[in-house]
């Protein structure tokens, strides 16, 4: 019991990390018209933490190998909560963006060392299981995040940002539950940084690595634009943004724990991939044609199915490339890779929606989320 206990704590500490912008998303409307912010820049509140995610979460990694990922994991979480708090009370582009950039350098370190914990309690089928149910958990609460952040924005944008406050118990429970053996503390010191190179130089490594990028931008580009679109389209408010941002996670919740490893014994881990991709393209390129509340619910749900398939089969090729030593860091470093899809997927569709409007961002969003089902068929040698 308490074993499952201190998994669902660390569970629960890992998902904040999805929250970091799926509680802005829905609200971002809001904050552009009465802030006044330009709406090109203003995207990149929901995705400047993803940038600094990107950048802390491969050395938050090692360094939580070193001196131990519990005393990495608890600082961020109470540093997570301070800077999430902190932008509820700034009026102007500048700050919002410092206080995004500090929410995602927090968000690193729980990234981080939540996995590197996940990785070294667990071993072979209980492993993969592990990660699964990391997966699972981060769906879910992409299902609630969106949700709170619309439906309590829709009082006041900046009570949104209340919602970080979560890191504190959670912060809390992990420095009396959760405990780390000397024993793994030691032997991650003593992490070969020879052989954690080599592993990242890999070329299969490397073209999972980029495969977690562009699903990333491509999924991003339904939280931050599909709200400026619906705005635009059907005059949706926050709480309706909110369940279309959760629909997507719906259906990738469904698919990550009953569908996805049916269907990797069924085709392999490639062609699920590439079906999963298929999917996320089929759906983008239809978001722009709808304008029924309903048909636009169900576009996400399987938009989500689609990602549901993706994002889990990707993070467990990458964790089979990592001998156990080495799998926190390496791992930390596709979280870094994701995040980093996710902060340029704003950087390079801008240019696409002045030239094509939000319409022509989603059918280039589709083209990315096809890239990765070919690159995986790329014989290695």
């Amino acid at each position: 019991m308490l074993r499952d206990f201190k998994l669902l704590v660390l569970l629960f500490a890992g998902s904040l990390t999805g929250m970091a912008g799926g509680v802005v998303a829905p609200i971002l409307p809001e904050m552009v018209q009465q802030l006044g912010l330009d709406p090109g820049l203003a995207a990149n509140l929901v995705s400047l933490h993803c940038l600094t995610i990107a950048l802390f979460s491969p050395p938050l990694g090692i360094l939580a190998d070193r001196v131990g990922r519990l005393q990495v994991l608890v600082p961020s979480l109470v540093l997570y909560a301070l800077f999430g708090i902190a932008g509820a009370f700034m009026n102007t582009i500048g700050p919002l963006l410092v206080t995004r950039g500090l929410l995602g350098a927090a968000s690193g370190g729980i990234a981080a060392a939540s996995f590197g914990l996940l990785a070294s309690r667990y071993e072979g089928e209980a492993r993969s299981q592990a990660l699964g149910y990391a997966t699972t958990m981060l769906t879910l609460t992409g299902i609630a995040f969106p949700l709170l952040g619309g439906w309590v924005g829709s009082y006041q944008w900046q009570y949104a940002f209340y919602l970080y406050g979560l890191g504190i118990p959670i912060a809390m429970l992990s420095a009396v539950i959760l405990k780390e053996s000397p024993r793994k503390q030691k032997q991650a010191r003593t992490t070969d940084g020879s052989k954690l190179s080599t592993v990242l130089r890999h070329p299969y490594t490397l073209r999972i690595l980029l495969c977690l990028g562009l699903t990333s931008v491509a999924m991003y580009a339904v939280v931050i634009y599909a709200p400026l679109y619906l705005k635009q389209t059907i005059g949706a408010g926050t709480v309706l943004n909110g369940i279309v941002l959760s629909s997507r996670a719906i259906g990738a919740a469904a698919i990550s724990a009953f569908g996805a490893k049916l269907l990797e014994k069924k085709l392999g881990a490639n062609k699920a991939i590439a079906l999963g991709c298929g999917l996320m393209a089929v759906t983008l390129t239809t978001i722009p044609l709808l304008h029924q509340v309903s048909l636009i619910l169900l576009t996400a749900i399987f938009f989500g199915v689609g990602f549901g398939i993706v994002l889990p089969m990707l993070y467990g090729t990458l964790a089979n490339l990592a001998p156990a030593e080495l799998r926190s860091s390496v791992l930390a470093m596709g979280t870094g890779a994701g995040f980093l899809g996710q902060f340029l997927s704003p950087i390079l569709l801008s240019p696409v929606l002045g030239y094509g409007g939000l319409e022509g961002v989603f059918y280039a969003a589709a083209i990315v989320s096809l890239v990765p089902g070919m690159l995986l068929f790329i014989p290695t040698r």
